[in-house]
């Protein structure tokens, strides 16, 4: 059978076409909403039941970030962040499986197993990526707090790219954890954490896997 060269043309130009659009459908949408349900972690050292909420609404180049905690130990700053795996794999919350040393307790360090490395900071301004040094909200004297910012998609986008080379914000491959005991808790010397950064800062209290809410999105 001869082929016709124009018709090759032609379906070449379909291909790529239907191509472009997938990609274009694969971006970030201009509207979605993303919710993680928090669960809580380590109840036995923290004696509360952290509970929870983070919403991300995109609308267009805003980014409103919202979480709502409860149970969570009462008059103590909280560190909260999303954490993924840098190569784009899937985060899940970690479990007791994690807990490879078998002191009871699911650390910092063991959980990154299965939620990966601590990536952007829910703090005054996400876009700094300033984990350590950024602002934290503070529980009240009932262990609950409310947060919530608006940020540029643009600016974190950007933010992210440089700290993260290659890879994209992917909510939905990230997941959501909340950290923070009181000071005065007693932590055995087999619970680790980042650097300085005391273990009572850095323990994890309660996980959500972020996932895009259906029917919110175009």
């Amino acid at each position: 059978m001869k082929l016709d060269h124009r018709n090759l043309h032609v379906l070449a130009a379909g291909i790529l076409a239907a191509t472009l659009a997938g990609a274009a459908s694969a971006a970030t949408p201009s509207h979605a909403t993303y919710v993680a349900h928090l669960q809580p972690m380590n109840t036995g050292v923290t004696h509360t039941s952290a509970t929870g909420a983070a919403r991300f609404v995109v609308n267009g180049d805003k980014l409103t970030i919202s979480i709502d905690v409860h149970g969570a130990s009462p008059d103590t700053v909280h560190w909260q962040h999303f954490h993924g795996f840098k190569d784009g794999q899937a985060a899940t919350c970690p479990t007791m499986a994690e807990d490879a040393n078998h002191d009871g307790i699911v650390d910092l360090i063991e959980a990154g197993k299965t939620s990966g490395t601590t990536m952007v900071p829910f703090i005054t301004d996400p876009s700094s990526m300033d984990v350590a040094h950024g602002t934290y909200p503070k529980a009240d004297a009932h262990g609950t707090y409310h947060y919530r910012e608006t940020v540029s998609l643009k600016a974190l986008d950007a933010a992210f790219a440089k700290a993260f080379p290659g890879q994209k914000l992917d909510l939905a491959k990230r997941v959501v954890i909340i950290h923070g005991v009181p000071d005065s808790t007693k932590l055995p010397s087999t619970v680790a954490s980042l650097g300085p950064i005391p273990a009572q800062v850095t323990l994890p209290i309660a996980c959500g896997r972020i996932e895009r809410a259906s029917g919110t999105s175009h």
